[in-house]
């Protein structure tokens, strides 16, 4: 089964984050990532940059996701 932690990993291995939070219960999985490389980027386009990182791993260890995803500039207007 798939760790939180592991997902994280799988994901910053790819793509680099300014802050991450991933929790999940080893199938279904939500995740908050900040990372420079949205900036200018929609939240689709955003989105399949961490399917693409994920890749096959959507289909063989990990059900769903959840996303929220921002750059750094959005991130420090919440």
């Amino acid at each position: 089964m798939v760790t939180p932690e592991q997902v994280q990993h799988y994901i910053t291995a790819g793509l680099k984050c300014d802050h991450i939070e991933v929790n999940g219960d080893g199938r279904h999985f939500d995740a908050i990532i900040v990372s420079p490389e949205f900036s200018g980027k929609n939240m689709v386009q955003q989105h399949q940059r961490v399917y693409q990182i994920l890749g096959d791993r959507m289909r063989e260890e990990i059900h769903a996701l959840s996303m929220k995803t921002f750059s750094p500039e959005d991130w420090a207007k919440r």
